[in-house]
Parts: structure tokens; sequence; C-alpha cells
């Protein structure tokens, strides 16, 4: 007696054999597929809270400390200036939080081999990237806009006999230095991609955001005047206090320029992380 076949089945859309049909749906996938798994990785390893962690504890704590320091005798320490100043110092040293975590945002995937398991579910390179800078970004903007918007609130608060800050104040003490900063975490996503080691990425974001300033500081030539000067306009801490009208110099940038410049550095260096991911291997 014959063994009963199996009735055919009908071949699925692009299926190689067309006596089969897989049982697994097929789906197509898209950039919220490489988003809801980039908000997964950063949310569940120990390293974001640890440096999201450490960044509010900076900002908040710096912040009130400085606002606590200052606020029996406020008009003599800011001499009628932007009271949400006293917020910067608190900042700049959080920023090395958000440059840290950035860079493990992708360098880690490098060092542990799991870029092979996140590039085999997403082979399309450029999405993985352009997934991670998206969650990385709004992550960082939240925090610190959170964070420097307490100390604002507080030192104002605190502060009582001091000037009220200007609306255009608030919101560059708020919303524009948490862009600023957001965009620098993502620089330091961006450099991580391209140098793929941890400590060497990381190493290059702090010397970029510390030497400039540190260098010129020792700069006594009169012929290296002009670099001098340039390098004090441009360096990364000047470029924070603009947002709160303490420039180190009365040339070079203000307002928001700041802003389009870090804008402009991280879409160039993003537009070469971008190239080289899809030549690399990985």
């Amino acid at each position: 007696m014959s063994t009963p076949q199996p009735p055919m089945q009908q071949a699925a859309p692009g299926a190689p054999y067309a006596g089969y049909s897989s049982p697994i749906p097929v789906v197509r996938t898209h950039l919220g597929h490489a988003l809801a798994s980039e908000w997964t990785k950063i949310k569940s390893v120990r390293s974001t809270m640890w440096t999201l962690g450490v960044f509010v504890l900076l900002v908040v704590g710096i912040g009130l400390l400085a606002g606590a320091l200052v606020a029996n005798s406020s008009e003599a320490e800011l001499g009628g200036e932007n009271p949400l100043s006293l917020g910067f110092f608190g900042l700049l040293l959080g920023s090395m939080c958000i440059i840290t975590l950035g860079v493990l945002t992708t360098a880690s995937e490098y060092g542990t081999g799991m870029i092979r398991t996140t590039m085999t579910a997403c082979p399309t390179r450029g999405r993985v990237l352009v997934a991670k800078a998206i969650v990385f970004f709004s992550v960082a903007f939240v925090v610190t806009l959170v964070s420097a918007g307490f100390v604002a609130f507080a030192q104002v608060g605190m502060l009582s006999d001091a000037r009220e800050p200007s609306g255009g104040e608030w919101l560059k003490g708020t919303v524009g230095i948490s862009l600023y900063i957001a965009l620098l975490g993502l620089l330091s996503l961006v450099v991580g991609s391209i140098v793929r080691h941890s400590a060497g990425a990381i190493t290059i974001m702090i010397a970029a955001v510390l030497a400039p300033l540190v260098i010129a500081m020792f700069m006594f030539a009169s012929s290296l005047e002009d670099l001098r000067q340039a390098l004090f306009e441009y360096s990364i801490p000047n470029q924070l206090s603009i947002f709160y009208a303490n420039s180190l110099s009365e040339s070079g940038p203000s307002g928001w320029d700041p802003l389009w410049i870090m804008l402009g550095v991280t879409a160039a260096a993003f537009a070469g992380a971008y190239a080289l991911l899809e030549k690399r291997d990985v």
C-alpha cells in the first residue's frame, strides 16, 4: 500500500521552493523595528543607568551647591548677570558622561562582537546607525532638559535678590544648552562608530572638549595671538558659556551660533561614519 502524500501547498511570494509555504509570517522590516531594538538595548544595559545617573548627580548637585553658596550674596557675586549661569559648571562636567554614553552606544558593540548579531538582524547598516542616533539623541536631550530645567528653577528660587531671567535666557539656558549637549553626545556616538574602540573614542572626545582651551591658556607668544583667540572662541567650554551670555571673549560665536556649529560638525561626521559603515566589514 502506498503512503499517502501530503497535499501540495501554495508557495509564498518569494519562496525558493514552489512546494513549501513557511508558517512564519514574512514581515518587511523598517526603521521602527530598528528603533525598538536600539531602545531595548540602551535601556537594558547597565552603562546607561550609571552614566545618566552620574550625569544627573553632577548637574543637579553642583548646580544646587553653586546656588546655595551665593544665595545670600547674589548681587555681589553675580553682578546682575544671568542667574542661570550657575548651572554651567555642572553641565560642563556632566557632558563627560553624555560623551561616554554616546561612544559606548556604538563602540561597545564592536568590542563585544555584538555588532555582528545587530547587522545580521538588520542588514541595512545605515538604518542601524540612524536608529542608534535617534534613540540616543532623544534620551540625552530629555535627560539634560529635565536636569537643566530643574536646576534653573531651583537657582532662580534660591537667588531671590537676583534679577529675573528673560524669556530668551530661559530658552537658551534650558532647551538650547540641552540640544547642544545632546548633539555633543551624538558626535561622540559617531566618533565611536568611526574609531570602533571605546577607550580611543572617549579619549578623542575628551581631548576635543578640553584640549583647545588648555592649549590656548599657555600660548603667550604674540605671534600666536590669533590662534590663541580662535581656540578660546571655538572651544566647547566657551560655546557652552555662550548660552548663558558669559563668553570668554568679546568676538567669535554669539547667540545661537554654537548650536549651528555643533550641528554642522555632527552632520559632517555622521556622513563620514555612514559612508565608512557601508564599506567596512563588521
